[in-house]
């Protein structure tokens, strides 16, 4: 499993620079200041969490215990459910299309997994 956490951080890296990229070249023609301060927030949280979830898999090859297991998935899961929703709300905000803001409720949500997955990767470290 620490393979399966080491590559999704390097391919979430690797979309973080290439978002990040477009972000800073060409979204910002395209939505509101407001729009793309979004947009950087979720490029960012998912920069620090790719690093977070490459940790987990480093230190799960070492130790084998569930908890840094469920630590790299709450990293994920909070990648896709914040940073994702965020990307999301910012394209929504490019097309105009207004009907499906509530989106916006899932960004809690990640951020909740990111907490736990700090929080569990502590508790897999003192547990190791």
């Amino acid at each position: 499993m620490h393979k399966f956490f080491l590559v999704a951080g390097s391919i979430s890296g690797a979309i973080s620079v290439l978002l990040g990229a477009f972000g800073a070249h060409s979204l910002k023609t395209i939505v509101s200041p407001a729009a793309l301060v979004t947009f950087e927030t979720g490029v960012r949280y998912q920069f620090y969490h790719t690093f977070a979830l490459l940790l987990a898999g480093i230190l799960y090859e070492r130790f084998h215990t569930r908890w840094l297991l469920w630590s790299g998935n709450s990293f994920i899961i909070g990648i896709f459910l914040f940073s994702g929703s965020l990307y999301l709300l910012t394209a929504l905000n490019a097309s105009g299309n207004v009907g499906l803001r509530g989106v916006g409720i899932i960004t809690p949500f990640g951020g909740l997994f990111f907490v736990a997955g700090w929080l569990m990767l502590m508790w897999g470290i003192l547990k190791a």
